[in-house]
């Protein structure tokens, strides 16, 4: 008779009486705890999270769980505290069978924020778990925890926080927000043949993606296909499944993540454009051999190279003699493409980004280009006798057609014609196999005129005969040069300021009145030539490495700098942008400026229908606009992007603009 009512009082006290405090759960394959302070601070948020200790060879699951599986639950009750939503690290895919999962092999934390009320003295927890481990075959487990802690001045963690460590661990790989993501989710859209496609604008690897629901897409890991901005990413649907009208994603790379809660749904995938990576190898070898062509026109090359011509032209050579010189010009011009080319695949696997052109942006490179240009400059013009053997290492003098044609495509790199950009693009991401022939096909390009006329004595015979114009042309050359001279000084200035162009005349002065000096003189008077040039190099340049970079700005009050936020925020309010990637030493690029960019045309269209026009000037090595042409599938300039107003793609104009491209982009509006 006594039992019966021992047993209804033990009842009715485990009814009534709070359970006893506990943090921790335990079930088959799985320990949890939670992780908290021994003491929150008034008015401070604190993470604090589950962490899951599981077994090898056993996961628990995403709140995407994938295939099969499911996320684990959390029913929270805080007294004296708001707590936050549970954050999830960003997971791994699990394939099991022909299944693919989504989660967690080994340990981790569920992570939320607790933040104590006001005036409160104490938090409470009561919560109720629920979770799914699995290896194949899969186990529930169940658990309960309830506590108090207490609330005052500051937060105290015991384990000389190590427990705290390991939160902040775990938090980093919880998805930030994506507006500080490096990738822009640009569209989505639902195939024909039951898949989907993510475009990803940004720049590097390709990320890891997944969706934050399994509903409509499939766990599988999305086959990734490079574009000009980015990469696109198709993913498998569900059966049976309608699309919504929106997505999220998780996007991951090197431990951080990013969160698009929802990316609206276009079209269909026919729309997006073809990428550069895969466009026929045979294609882009054509456009740069076609490119390579072109430099010969450029006033840089154009004087070398004819200077070249005249020697082929002299009484006396013969033919094997200019096959000989043909042939190691093109040595020349082919081996620096290799020796340029291999340097900038070699940055690239080191994990730099670098352009064509990058020696340009080097201030000592510069003045050294605008001192050799003002020697030549002299000699074309005959006024000292050091010119003319100058010349003999670029015209007849042995090796002096290879060096011809290393001087050649080095005066050629701040050039980029038409067919250059895409070719000089690919080469950036395709492998290096490939990308090596694209840079022997621009040499190829360079050195076939020069190869061709000294291979065939018919053209030669087609040319004007020797004669006193020779020297009248050789002469009138000297102009192109001198104005080079001009432009070298005025990107010397743009690299350092006003004391770039300053210290450049300063040693051009010096090295003339050094030759001056030397021209028909004694040994002494040789001696003191040779101090003084040698001085005035060794200062110039002293003093050059010590000049501080001005800071670049636009042009007028219509072009901004380039900001990337600005850029974006545009983009997001449905304005339309258009980017000039320039720099100081692009020639095209200046042209462009003058002819197109800056007119009274331009800028009235570009105000009227509210463009955002950002000059992005490369003139110095800047690593933002680096990532920025290499997003475009770019590394050479010009590069003119055009955003219209709402479009998620960039168009990409020609490299040789005319007004009335400008006005066509405004027509369909």
């Amino acid at each position: 008779m006594l039992l019966q009512p021992l047993l209804f009082i033990g009842l009715l006290l485990a009814l009534t009486l709070p359970a006893l405090a506990s943090t921790t759960a335990t079930g088959d394959h799985v320990k949890v705890r939670l992780i908290t302070p021994s003491q929150f601070a008034a008015g401070q948020t604190t993470t604090v999270g589950f962490y899951f200790e599981v077994d090898p060879q056993w996961h628990v699951y995403w709140q995407n769980a994938g295939d099969s599986g499911a996320a684990p639950r959390f029913d929270i009750t805080a007294t004296g505290a708001t707590s936050g939503d549970i954050q999830w690290p960003y997971p791994a895919r699990l394939p099991i069978e022909h299944l693919t999962n989504l989660g967690y092999e080994g340990n981790v934390a569920y992570l939320f924020e607790l933040t104590p009320e006001p005036e409160s003295t104490s938090i409470a927890l009561d919560i109720n778990l629920e979770w799914l481990v699995c290896k194949v075959d899969c186990i529930p487990g169940f658990g309960q925890m309830s506590s108090q802690w207490p609330v005052a001045d500051t937060t105290q963690w015991n384990k000389s926080d190590s427990d705290k460590a390991l939160l902040e661990t775990f938090a980093v790989r919880v998805p930030q927000e994506a507006a500080g993501s490096p990738w822009q989710a640009t569209a989505l859209s639902a195939n024909t043949d039951g898949s989907a496609t993510l475009t990803l604008n940004g720049s590097g690897p390709a990320p890891e993606v997944f969706p934050l629901n399994g509903d409509w897409l499939g766990a599988q890991a999305p086959s990734a296909m490079p574009t000009d901005d980015g990469y696109q990413f198709r993913f498998t649907t569900q059966p049976g499944v309608s699309a919504p009208a929106s997505a999220g994603f998780v996007i991951a790379q090197q431990e951080r993540a990013w969160r698009f809660d929802a990316v609206p749904l276009g079209g269909d995938d026919s729309t997006v454009a073809p990428t550069t990576a895969t466009t026929a190898l045979w294609l882009l070898l054509a456009a740069a051999f076609a490119g390579g062509v072109i430099l010969n026109l450029m006033p840089c090359v154009f004087p070398v190279l004819s200077i070249k011509v005249f020697s082929l032209m002299q009484p006396g050579v013969s033919r094997r003699e200019r096959l000989r010189e043909g042939l190691l010009y093109s040595a020349g011009v082919l081996t620096t493409f290799a020796l340029l080319g291999g340097l900038l695949l070699a940055l690239r696997a080191g994990g730099s980004a670098i352009g064509w052109g990058f020696q340009l942006q080097s201030a000592p490179v510069v003045l050294a280009l605008a001192v050799l240009f003002w020697l030549m400059a002299l000699s074309f013009s005959g006024v000292f006798e050091f010119g003319h053997k100058l010349m003999n290492l670029a015209g007849g003098a042995r090796g002096g057609a290879f060096a011809t044609g290393v001087l050649a495509v080095f005066v050629a790199a701040p050039c980029t014609g038409p067919f250059m950009g895409a070719a000089l693009g690919a080469a950036a991401v395709l492998p290096a196999v490939s990308a090596m022939a694209i840079f022997i096909g621009l040499g190829a390009g360079l050195a076939a005129p020069f190869l061709l006329l000294s291979a065939s004595p018919a053209l030669l015979r087609r040319l004007p005969k020797p004669g006193p114009w020779m020297d009248t042309l050789r002469q009138f050359f000297a102009f192109p040069l001198y104005a080079t001279v001009i432009w070298l000084l005025w990107v010397l200035g743009k690299l350092v300021g006003d004391i770039g162009w300053v210290l450049g005349c300063s040693l051009l002065l010096a090295l003339v009145f050094a030759l001056w000096l030397a021209h028909g003189a004694g040994r002494l008077r040789t001696a003191l030539a040779v101090v003084i040039a040698l001085s005035a190099i060794t200062v110039s340049g002293a003093t050059l490495m010590r000049a501080e970079a001005p800071t670049l700005q636009a042009s007028s009050t219509l072009w901004q700098s380039y900001d990337k936020t600005a850029i974006a925020e545009a983009r997001a309010a449905g304005r339309a942008v258009f980017i000039d990637y320039t720099a100081a030493w692009c020639i095209t690029c200046q042209v462009n400026k003058k002819l197109v960019l800056d007119t009274d045309h331009t800028r009235e269209l570009f105000k009227r229908h509210n463009v955002l026009a950002i000059r992005a000037d490369w003139t110095r090595f800047d690593p933002e606009i680096t990532e920025a042409l290499e997003a475009l599938g770019r590394n050479s300039l010009p590069v003119y992007a055009w955003y219209p107003a709402g479009s998620t793609q960039a168009m990409l104009l020609p490299q040789l603009l005319q007004e009335r491209m400008i006005t066509e982009l405004f027509d369909s509006e």
